[in-house]
């Protein structure tokens, strides 16, 4: 009984490994390949529905053993915010509507190509910026492959393209073409579907760049908002207070929510009045502030009740008068810091109001 246990688990274990090996499946064999005739009804009844499209001739077809591998055409990915493609158009090509923030589209291109060459260590062989033209050095798009114990350090192909760029008229909308026009590889020939996948590879790679550079450029576009033209100036009655050329409805209606992002809490907005009431605390910041990078500024005033009057300039701006819990406008030294201190809060952080 002994002896038997083993040979029985033995057995199971060569059974389960082998798989397919142990138990065929007929429908894999050649002579299996084959459409048959349509099904027969009685005649009193309705022939079932057949889709032309996928009507098969009655015949045996051969099958061949060895897999195929087949692939289907790359598509452009249009990841970048106003990007878009033609449906139908057989070049790798991609079309970039001018964003916000982008002063020369071309440019913008131009530089997301030169970035992605960097990034592939190579560069142009040529290149005229006045046409829109980069043809690049040799460079390998397929990387070789990581596993898990080993990398292999096999390059699979390398390859030479042309990058174009062509601006429209109104310089509003700008292409971008790949086109492959040199390749080298030891185990893989090119082909037609092979050379198609590697030119919009190629294009998606610049596509993903110019992404990546506008995203910086919206983030730097929304710290460039607000209120960060705050000056030190008076309001109506000579008070030292902090001036923006912002219309007063604008900073009124947003002021009380930059403020809860600043440490403060509201306690009172009198509306008639233009009056907000807030109670300051200073932030406390942990390590885990400086590991995030939330770090909150911490303002050059004491904690306690402030009242911000909101008023309209005679210039059409509006005013920020700042008080203590008494009515008492804070000096212009304070005044002074407290400017520079909210400035920089908004930029690093990209508040707007």
């Amino acid at each position: 009984m002994q002896y038997w246990i083993p040979k029985a688990l033995t057995v199971s274990v060569l059974v389960s490994l082998s798989g397919c090996g142990v138990f065929t499946d007929e429908a894999h064999h050649k002579r299996n390949y084959k459409a048959g005739e349509p099904v027969q009804v009685p005649g009193q009844l309705a022939q079932p529905a057949q889709d032309p499209t996928y009507k098969m001739e009655v015949a045996e077809y051969s099958n061949n053993p060895d897999s195929t591998n087949y692939r289907p055409p790359a598509q452009v990915l249009t990841i970048a915010k106003g990007s878009w493609v033609e449906e139908g158009d057989k070049q790798a090509r991609v079309y970039f509507d001018k964003n916000d923030g982008i002063v020369d589209l071309d440019e913008f291109i131009w530089d997301s190509i030169q970035a992605v060459l960097a990034e592939h260590q190579t560069k142009p062989v040529k290149q005229d910026k006045l046409l829109g033209s980069v043809e690049t050095d040799w460079y390998a798009i397929i990387q070789p492959e990581e596993g898990w114990l080993w990398d292999s350090e096999t390059e699979v192909s390398q390859q030479r393209f042309i990058f174009s760029i062509e601006e429209k008229s109104h310089q509003r909308t700008a292409s971008l073409t790949s086109k492959l026009v040199d390749y080298k590889s030891k185990s893989e020939e090119l082909t037609p579907l092979l050379q198609q996948q590697l030119e919009v590879r190629a294009l998606n790679q610049i596509i993903g760049e110019f992404d990546y550079r506008y995203r910086q450029l919206e983030v730097e576009m929304r710290k460039n908002q607000g209120i960060i033209s705050l000056e030190m100036g008076f309001d109506n009655k000579g008070n030292a207070a902090l001036v923006t050329e912002q219309d007063y409805f604008a900073v009124f209606d947003r002021f009380s929510g930059f403020l809860e992002r600043l440490s403060f809490t509201i306690v009172e907005i009198d509306q008639e009045r233009g009056l907000i009431t807030a109670d300051y605390n200073k932030p406390e910041s942990s390590v885990w502030d400086s590991i995030w990078g939330e770090d909150l500024a911490e303002l050059p005033i004491e904690d306690g009740q402030y009242q911000i009057l909101v008023s309209r300039t005679k210039e059409g701006g509006t005013s920020l008068t700042w008080m203590d819990d008494e009515g008492t406008t804070l000096e212009p030294g304070t005044m002074n810091d407290l400017q520079q201190a909210l400035e920089n809060a908004l930029r690093q952080r990209g508040i707007k109001i």
